[in-house]
């Protein structure tokens, strides 16, 4: 199975020179979380993701995606093997990977997502979807409370390189906050831009979290948390007991990590 096989080749993309807040339309109207950076060319010069996106106050900032693109810690090309694109994914902790024609081509092709790997590995008859979640579940959890305050949390959020959290009241799970949410919500959290007007509504994380919860059981399997993630477009899946009490979480690279 090569990149090309299973790769979104119709995935959007955006121009260096646009708008930055074009990228935050497409992103919230699309339902994506990167897009791949072009020059006029159509050669891949960087990605812009929703964490990028919130540097920006006002949504007529003049501030080009230039301004705010990264490079792509990982380039596929077509003609990779998708299962070490994968792994090498996961490793990198990059859900997403801009693929080109070559190592020296660098005319961009589309985006090879983990959910790719999913869909393309549920067609199969593997033993290990029907492993149940408590065998890949993270138990180390971090997470927040409907009371903390917008900008602590996203703080946490930062310095722990994650792009959601549970929200947790007495160790019932309670909602879930995602960059999605933040940025959906108007909350902004500047560094070259003016410091006011950071938020909309309330700075409480009861303002923006996201209820009731999509949430699954230990016993559950991984063909179901994959189908579920396809499904609703979800990155992560909190899984809780009997009495709705939060005991773990899975995400899509624990998903894509055991199918592989």
């Amino acid at each position: 199975m090569r990149v090309k096989d299973i790769m979104d080749g119709k995935y959007p993309f955006i121009y260096a020179d646009e708008l930055a807040t074009k990228v935050r339309a497409t992103l919230r109207s699309r339902g994506l979380r990167v897009l791949p950076v072009v020059d006029e060319r159509k050669r891949l010069i960087g990605m812009v993701s929703r964490n990028d996106l919130m540097v920006i106050t006002s949504s007529i900032s003049p501030i080009r995606v230039r301004g705010i693109m990264s490079s792509p810690l990982i380039i596929a090309t077509a003609k990779m093997e998708a299962p070490h694109t994968a792994r090498e994914m996961i490793r990198l902790d990059q859900w997403y990977s801009p693929v080109v024609e070559s190592s020296q081509d660098y005319t961009y092709l589309g985006v090879l997502g983990l959910e790719d790997f999913m869909r393309a590995l549920l067609k199969g008859e593997s033993t290990k979807l029907s492993k149940p979640l408590s065998e890949i579940m993270t138990t180390e959890l971090i997470t927040c409370s409907p009371d903390d305050e917008v900008d602590n949390v996203w703080r946490l959020m930062q310095n722990h390189s994650l792009a959601g959290l549970p929200v947790v009241k007495k160790e019932r799970l309670v909602g879930i906050l995602t960059q999605k949410d933040l940025l959906d919500s108007g909350a902004v959290f500047p560094t070259f831009e003016s410091k006011k007007g950071r938020f909309k509504a309330s700075s409480k994380i009861t303002s923006v979290m996201r209820t009731p919860v999509i949430a699954l059981k230990p016993s559950s399997t991984v063909k179901e948390a994959a189908e579920l993630m396809l499904e609703k477009n979800i990155g992560r899946i909190p899984i809780v007991d009997e009495k709705e009490r939060l005991v773990g979480i899975v995400d899509r690279e624990d998903v894509v990590k055991i199918m592989l």
